[in-house]
């Protein structure tokens, strides 16, 4: 039986997928390489230390531990600014309705993104209210697709993880969904997610009840 939800944040609930690249980029063109969005899709799901340790491997190039850290500062800095406008209206189409349709249904919903920002992203759009449960890049130690991520939501949730849906836009995180014995769904390219049970475009395009319904169909 479904008792509760849990979604990533970016590329599912708000479009901040392309301000990461943009920042991301931005760091490769500092060190004097660029970046690509097939490379960028291989970053989804990592958080920044991961993110920023593969990005240095492709441009063949090492730092200091310092310059690291003020590599890392300068990314999420680059990313803020960003993000300093976004509003309610900058959630992805469908996600409100989405989010109140799944409290209606008295589900259990949290939130598990490798984004340290998660919390404050959540704020701007008016969405931190859906949620029971916050887990993100300030309380792991372990990048998808490990499910730690999803692990510390389910055991703040009190559920199983048999009895929760991940909501995910990257095959890292899809992994970390399969891996840790969750339910998976599948937001964006079916090609790119064919390991989720089920993918949608976005959450405009199905609905909770129907969500539950197919996984109850599927068991």
């Amino acid at each position: 039986m479904i008792r509760g939800f849990i979604f990533d944040l970016d590329g599912v609930l708000v479009d901040t997928p392309n301000l990461h690249f943009a920042a991301w980029r931005k760091v490769a063109r500092s060190l004097g390489f660029d970046l690509n969005e097939s490379q960028y899709e291989e970053l989804k799901g990592l958080n920044r230390e991961a993110s920023l340790i593969q990005i240095l491997d492709w441009g063949n190039t090492k730092l200091s531990s310092q310059e690291f850290n003020d590599l890392m500062v300068q990314k999420n800095e680059w990313y803020l600014e960003m993000t300093a406008t976004m509003i309610s209206d900058d959630a992805l189409p469908g996600v409100h309705e989405f989010l109140k349709a799944a409290k209606d249904l008295k589900l259990k919903i949290g939130l598990g993104s490798a984004s340290q920002n998660a919390r404050k992203i959540l704020d701007q759009v008016k969405m931190t209210n859906y949620f029971d449960v916050i887990i993100d890049g300030t309380q792991t130690t372990k990048s998808k697709p490990d499910p730690q991520v999803f692990e510390l939501g389910t055991k703040k949730l009190n559920l199983r993880p048999s009895s929760i849906v991940v909501f995910e836009d990257s095959k890292a995180g899809i992994k970390a969904a399969i891996d840790g014995g969750f339910k998976s769904v599948g937001i964006g390219d079916r090609k790119t997610l064919n390991a989720a049970s089920m993918v949608y475009k976005g959450l405009y395009a199905t609905s909770p009840l129907k969500v539950i319904e197919q996984f109850n169909f599927k068991s």
